[in-house]
């Protein structure tokens, strides 16, 4: 008896199998937002199974925040405590934008690795894996902004904006730092290996992050500098975070940093839409 009802389940099973394969109905594609999630959570598996790739956003922000803070607040402003009120916005500024090149290294690392290819066959919304990874990158720069301001508190940081003005600020960060990816997804798709985009990556950011404000007050520097810092975009934001935070911050600041991502996303998110369809 039981043999009949197993040989029973394994014809239906077949029949089913068969059905399925001469159906000519094919299932419906998924939207874009289904897609966009699925490579977020792809994203967000990679940080749990790779967890070093968290590096970046855990350890180096307390390195870079301990090292400038103890090593020039007292020559730069004769207090190290006066200086962190000044350096933390900054920092966090710094560390969250400089993280923003590993879009562009996922991206190259997938191009390589032949999965880019197999994503460009799927019935999906092609942008979707883009987009996902993106969202994603959300994530660690919020990760990063929290570990920097708890780290702060600790060390004696009191921003006079309150928790609004936090908040504030980091939704300024995040809204930068979403448009600068697209700059190195640009880059992902067009560098040939990891090491070239990095070299690349580092040879931008760097420049536009030391020759800021966000180490020292640029009315302390030479005039033909402090006309570049005035129109460094990591100048602008740094401003307004710094404003946020303390509340001192301006309607014009604020709108300037919105203006500046916008203005990169509109240049750069279309020009890493029209590469990744025409990728070859």
């Amino acid at each position: 008896m039981t043999e009949f009802v197993e040989q029973r389940e394994k014809g239906e099973n077949e029949l089913r199998l068969a059905e399925s394969i001469a159906s000519s109905k094919r299932p419906k594609p998924p939207s874009g937002i289904s897609s966009t999630l699925t490579f977020a959570t792809r994203a967000l598996l990679r940080i749990k199974h790779v967890p070093e790739q968290m590096f970046d956003v855990t350890v180096f922000p307390v390195i870079f925040l301990l090292m400038f803070t103890y090593l020039f607040g007292g020559a730069i402003a004769g207090s190290t405590e006066e200086y962190l009120q000044f350096l933390l916005p900054g920092i966090l500024v710094m560390t969250v934008s400089q993280i923003t090149m590993y879009t562009g290294i996922d991206l190259n690392n997938d191009i390589r690795k032949g999965i880019f290819d197999r994503f460009r066959t799927l019935p999906i919304w092609l942008p979707s894996a883009l987009v996902g990874s993106l969202l994603v990158d959300i994530v660690r720069y919020s990760m990063a902004a929290a570990i920097m301001i708890s780290l702060g508190f600790a060390l004696g940081f009191r921003p006079e904006g309150g928790w609004l003005g936090v908040l504030g600020a980091v939704a300024l960060i995040l809204v930068f730092a979403f448009s600068l990816s697209w700059i190195w997804t640009i880059l992902g798709l067009i560098m040939r290996s990891e090491k070239s985009l990095m070299m690349v990556s580092f040879m931008v950011l760097f420049p536009l992050t030391f020759v800021s404000n966000v180490f020292v007050d640029p009315r302390t520097l030479p005039n033909w500098l402090q006309s570049f810092v005035e129109i460094n975009p990591i100048s602008i934001l740094a401003t307004a975070v710094r404003g946020a935070m303390h509340g001192t911050a301006t309607v014009q600041q604020v709108m300037l940093v919105l203006v500046v991502s916008v203005v990169m996303t509109a240049i750069f998110a279309p020009i890493t839409i029209y590469l990744y369809r025409n990728k070859k």
